[in-house]
């Protein structure tokens, strides 16, 4: 694949465990592959943007709202959508591999898109579902986009 976009899907509540782990993410895939998208807000998406950038990387962020303001200082490119939680179709439209990381229904309902998508979605302490494909850290993850992206 070339220029694989790799979807980052997690919580948009401050929490710092999960926030250390998105970081870590980040800056791991900033090695693998080029962008990555995400929902743009904070959370695990701005740890995640923030760590890929440290690593190089370019980030796009997906946003709900109508002004690009909105979107978390590490987006390089953002698309204000206007449209609330439907965007996360947006979002898992335009990536080639999603990874899930812990968050509440927003976070599920990507998992869901991703997986009527056929996208491959890998996932580290979140939501259990058949087609998932369970990983126990960022290693693991992003062994996978590797393995995913030959």
């Amino acid at each position: 694949m070339a220029k694989v976009v790799v979807g980052v899907i997690g919580s948009h509540k401050n929490e710092a465990k999960v926030e250390q782990l998105a970081h870590n993410l980040g800056k791991k895939l900033a090695e693998v592959v080029d962008n990555i998208v995400c929902g743009g807000l904070s959370g695990v998406m701005e740890a995640v943007c923030k760590g890929f950038k440290e690593g190089g990387g370019q980030t796009i962020g997906i946003i709900p709202c109508e002004d690009k303001a909105g979107a978390n200082k590490y987006c390089d490119i953002i698309i204000p959508t206007g449209m609330g939680l439907v965007r996360n179709v947006l979002v898992v439209k335009a990536a080639d591999i999603l990874i899930a990381l812990p968050g509440e229904y927003g976070t599920l309902s990507e998992i869901a898109y991703g997986l009527q998508y056929k996208k491959p979605v890998i996932g580290i302490d979140t939501w259990d579902i058949p087609g998932v494909i369970k990983v126990d850290s960022v290693e693991q993850a992003v062994a996978k986009v590797r393995e995913l992206t030959k």
